[in-house]
């Protein structure tokens, strides 16, 4: 919901950045791969109990995943980039609420179930958008210069990680704040079917 007005915000930071690391010879498809790193490590520290310093590697690999893209974008970015990143994405949305399952499966096992679910049914939601939209060839920039195309939602980008914040702040409040967020999600993702049969003429 807010990805798009944060963009303006925060590219004009993470290209200047990005061009700093290109001019290293770092490549985009590393920092993805560090930005994972990062975030596997902040989901293992979640199972162990940790999730106050989990905060740390956790938003290290957002940073990365801002990076990356800025990164490509002085190198030039690769459909396979793009594909790498995406993936990555996901990996890391899944891997933190099973943290949280890990870490105390008697509280958190069935809303941890629900929200995985929902971001499933969220993430099958977006990328069958975008494989459409390319179909169509839609284009957009208003969540940045991406190899996918991205829909907007009730929740994108900004809101996972605002919530993964909250739950890495009072892990006590993981699964009322699970069932909550994988509900929205499943919202988010009605709202793209919705907008899927608008754009690519649906029939009853």
């Amino acid at each position: 919901m807010f990805d798009a007005r944060l963009r303006p915000l925060i590219d004009p930071m993470l290209n200047a950045q990005g061009r700093v690391l290109a001019r290293t010879g770092v490549s985009a498809n590393q920092v993805t791969l560090v930005g994972l790193t990062l975030g596997l490590l902040a989901a293992g520290m979640i199972a162990l109990g940790l999730a106050h310093w989990a905060l740390v590697p956790l938003l290290l690999s957002r940073l990365a995943d801002g990076l990356d893209g800025a990164v490509a974008r002085v190198r030039g970015g690769t459909d396979f980039g793009g594909y790498l990143d995406i993936t990555c994405d996901f990996l890391f949305y899944g891997a933190v609420p099973l943290g949280f399952v890990l870490a105390d499966p008697a509280d958190n096992g069935a809303a941890g179930a629900f929200l995985l679910c929902a971001f499933y049914v969220n993430g099958a939601s977006f990328l069958g958008f975008a494989l459409l939209a390319d179909r169509y060839g839609m284009q957009t920039t208003a969540r940045g210069e991406k190899a996918l195309y991205f829909t907007g939602g009730l929740l994108e980008g900004a809101e996972t990680i605002a919530f993964f914040v909250l739950i890495c702040l009072w892990p006590a409040l993981f699964a009322a704040a699970a069932w909550v967020f994988g509900a929205l999600c499943f919202v988010t993702a009605a709202s793209r079917v919705a907008l899927a049969w608008r754009s690519f003429g649906g029939r009853t």
